[in-house]
């Protein structure tokens, strides 16, 4: 580093430590995160993510004008599901996975074949075996290099004929488990998520069950896509925006605590933080809530594809919040852009903190359709390789505020303050579109 390096960063630390000091011991950012948490689950189509949206929207609206972008998305009703043991006639802890296939009115009796953890090798190793069962496989921890997402599950048993899908939540106590099918309306099988004690029960010899999944597919739904447009000074590139992303929706077990009222959170206190020093800023930054992030990333992926072309090319880097708590580590998903990794560990570095790195493209969140448009995206998350971390509980019943340490929201809030500062204020963001490389993982 050079010496009039050494004096820029000096003087980019000590500009960004007072607004620093300030979001530390910034009182509204856990009362939001509680009150967001008060709406309940926030699936996308209810009442509690309506309301969830109205509030939000009255948060930003103190910091500037807030557009309502109507979106679409697949939507989808259930309006009866049940899965009941046949030998006991026992309901068992289940819920369908968002934007399932239904069954007839009356229901399916089906076999169930248990192939434990259920990668698409088991399955297609199983034959013929697969065919007209409902096959039992296991949730795994998701934030990991090794996880085999439940959607890539479903897919290879419809493909092996398979007549429904049980994914069962591996720990003991907690309930089922939700999460998408990602099946948007289109063919599918019936899919549910269930409790450890129903999938040990379904493992005894000879097991059947009936399912019962009934409700309407809605193609022409809509939702909002709440933007906050926080413009830059007459600086260097005033253009340019840094898109800061989160998304309002969750699913109907509890309270999207840590996924993601954690990250709404951060992106509203973000916003009071930054938008009086906008005027000493390189670019804009544009506040986008998404919502239908938990149908397959639906909300934002249809949101960007609607966007003018010029407006998407001012997007220099999107910057999202998914998941802070649950876990002191905080690691940056950098999507395939190998630049951005260093990048974003210098911003982390103005806060003070240290900031895993992880390169490969994982779609896992709104970042990802950011990525996929070559925008430069970074996920931020807490507990990433991290299977004992209490992000393990996302997509549960035990997804309550209780899971968050306010130190741990606090912490990451300020590491992303960090990120942000830097890309707000960097010289050029130029360096970080090109050199992409990516690895998807469904």
């Amino acid at each position: 580093m050079t010496r009039d390096d050494t004096g820029a960063w000096a003087a980019q630390q000590a500009a960004f430590g007072e607004m620093a000091t300030r979001l530390r011991r910034d009182d509204a950012l856990w009362t939001d995160f509680e009150a967001l948490c008060r709406h309940g689950g926030r699936m996308a189509g209810t009442a509690s993510e309506r309301a969830a949206q109205d509030w939000c929207e009255g948060q930003l609206a103190a910091f500037g004008p807030v557009a309502r972008e109507s979106t679409p998305y697949a939507g989808w009703r259930c309006d009866h599901a049940v899965l009941t043991h046949l030998s006991d006639g026992r309901q068992l802890e289940a819920v369908p996975l968002l934007g399932t296939a239904f069954t007839p009115d009356a229901g399916i009796e089906l076999p169930v074949l248990d192939l434990g953890r259920g990668t698409p090798e088991m399955i297609a190793a199983a034959g013929e075996g697969v065919r007209g069962h409902a096959v039992m496989v296991r949730h795994e921890y998701p934030f990991s290099t090794q996880t085999v997402h439940r959607r890539v599950k479903l897919a290879a048993a419809q493909r092996a004929g398979a007549a429904a899908l049980l994914v069962v939540q591996p720990e003991a106590g907690i309930g089922p488990v939700s999460g998408s099918s990602g099946r948007a309306g289109g063919p599918g099988i019936p899919a549910m998520g269930i409790s450890a004690e129903a999938g040990r029960a379904l493992r005894q010899p000879g097991a059947r069950v009936r399912l019962r999944i009934v409700g309407e597919d809605l193609p022409q739904s809509r939702t909002d896509t709440l933007v906050l447009d926080l413009p830059a000074g007459q600086a260097a590139r005033p253009d340019e925006r840094v898109v800061l992303s989160a998304h309002i929706d969750g699913h109907p077990l509890a309270e999207s605590a840590l996924d993601n009222a954690t990250g709404v959170a951060a992106a509203i206190a973000l916003a009071r933080a930054f938008a009086p020093r906008m005027h000493a800023m390189r670019r804009g930054l544009t506040v986008c809530l998404f919502s239908a992030e938990e149908w397959a990333l639906n909300g934002s992926r249809e949101w960007l594809a609607a966007l003018p072309e010029a407006r998407r090319a001012a997007m220099a880097l999107n910057v999202n919040l998914d998941s802070l708590a649950g876990s002191p580590r905080l690691t940056a998903l950098t999507s395939g852009f190998e630049r951005l990794g260093e990048f974003a560990r210098s911003g982390a570095l103005l806060a003070g903190g240290t900031l895993g790195v992880h390169l490969p493209l994982m779609s896992n969140s709104d970042h990802a359709n950011f990525a996929a448009c070559g925008i430069p995206a970074l996920r931020l998350i807490a507990g990433f390789d991290e299977p004992d971390s209490a992000l393990r509980l996302l997509l549960t019943p035990a997804d309550t505020r209780a899971l968050v340490d306010e130190n741990h929201l606090r912490t990451a809030t300020a590491l992303a303050a960090g990120v942000l500062w830097h890309a707000l204020s960097a010289d050029s963001l130029a360096g970080l579109r090109n050199e992409a490389r990516s690895e998807v993982r469904a």
